[in-house]
């Protein structure tokens, strides 16, 4: 399957494989829901005609293209409404299809980064040497307290 890393302001959304989506991951169309609102901020002549801020959502819960491990993960790592859905927002630009696209790409980047699994820790040893001088410094404070003992009856 081909993946882009440009966003399109329409049609299916599709992350890019990474960690966590060893094939990327393809969100269809009709899974997305936009609406469209006045925009507060700078906008010039247009500012009262133009719905230019973009809220994208997406019901995580209800969704197809995902397994259940990666929805467990999306529901326990990301701030979703109670229904489950993720949302987000985009009005930095005048343009709505800019907004478009940057909410798109917005949702793209928290899918791919909440999808991310937890790195693993990797046990390690110490050293012989390290566990040569901790055998080393225990012995120099035992002599040092051994100093410090009274040897003989108390007066």
């Amino acid at each position: 399957m081909p993946t882009s890393s440009r966003i399109q302001p329409t049609g299916d959304l599709r992350i890019p494989r990474g960690p966590g989506l060893p094939r990327g991951l393809v969100v269809p169309e009709r899974e997305l829901v936009e609406r469209f609102s006045h925009s507060p901020g700078p906008g010039g002549q247009s500012v009262n005609t133009a719905d230019s801020r973009v809220e994208l959502r997406w019901d995580v819960a209800a969704s197809d293209v995902l397994t259940e491990a990666q929805r467990a993960r999306l529901m326990a790592r990301l701030r979703l409404t109670t229904d489950g859905t993720l949302s987000v927002t985009a009005s930095e630009h005048r343009s709505q299809l800019r907004n478009r696209v940057a909410a798109r790409a917005r949702l793209a980047q928290r899918i791919a980064t909440a999808l991310v699994p937890d790195a693993v820790r990797q046990p390690t040893r110490p050293s012989h040497a390290a566990r040569a001088a901790r055998v080393a410094d225990k012995r120099r404070r035992g002599e040092l307290k051994a100093t410090r003992r009274r040897v003989g009856p108390a007066d």
